[in-house]
């Protein structure tokens, strides 16, 4: 291995008395983990931490040998750790990437979605200007581990036109008129999921129970507890914010 890019730094993990393996999101190959000496150090710890984009220069003798990494600090995202909301979302994007994704795979789609979040985390002046990117960059990165959903037709009557839900089950849209019987058994499909744009405090709260409930059953499941508990801390301070409980 030979890479030299820039790099999102997704998760750390302290290895030997001074170094760490360090996971990255880079936009060509994928999620790459490397060995960074002096990690622990003064001069490293402000460099690696989660959100930072960095470059990184990958280096190992074979494929299957733990990379050696030289890194260097591009834009440090470090002063958003002093605030609990933009914090929670930074811990909880990274990572989810670091624990999910497998290595060296080309995910060029989720390292920009991920770049854009972390962008919009730290430009917009309230967390409602960002919570719809993060459930957008959760709902790609469920269907670039192929477990998308279909948002595109009813799962009952084929009709592209007036979806409002989606079958907790299947994870197919319904329209409103297939949805109506069935009121209080299905996730709402807020707007902005389909079609972008700005969304606000429901639609973010509708977007986050959807894109929870997928992530909970078909990648959270069997991964650390730590992990899960990390977007409930980012959830609720998110409810909190909207007034939502």
């Amino acid at each position: 291995m030979n890479i030299e890019t820039p790099a999102i730094v997704c998760g750390l993990r302290t290895h030997a008395e001074h170094g760490a393996v360090v996971r990255l999101m880079t936009p060509d190959d994928g999620l790459q983990a490397a060995y960074v000496r002096g990690a622990r150090g003064r001069r490293m710890r402000p460099v690696l931490v989660p959100g930072n984009l960095v470059q990184a220069r990958l280096r190992s003798r074979t494929e299957e040998q733990l990379a050696y990494a030289e890194i260097e600090l591009i834009h440090s995202r470090a002063p958003l750790l002093s605030e609990p909301l933009p914090a929670a979302a930074i811990d909880w994007a990274t990572a989810l990437t670091a624990a999910t994704l497998p290595e060296g795979q080309h995910y060029p789609r989720l390292y920009n979605g991920l770049d854009a979040l972390l962008g919009l985390i730290e430009a917009a002046p309230s967390a409602v200007g960002w919570a719809s990117q993060l459930v957008r960059y959760e709902l790609l990165l469920l269907a670039e581990l192929g477990f998308g959903l279909d948002l595109d037709s009813c799962a009952v009557s084929g009709t592209s036109d007036n979806l409002v839900a989606v079958s907790p089950r299947s994870g197919r849209a319904v329209s409103a008129a297939e949805a109506e019987p069935h009121a209080g058994k299905l996730f709402a499909l807020p707007s902005f999921v389909r079609h972008g744009g700005s969304a606000d405090w429901d639609e973010i709260r509708d977007g986050l129970e959807l894109s929870g409930h997928f992530l909970s059953r078909d990648v959270l499941a069997g991964r650390p507890a730590g992990l899960a508990e990390a977007r409930s801390r980012l959830t609720e301070r998110l409810f909190r914010a909207g007034n939502l409980i």
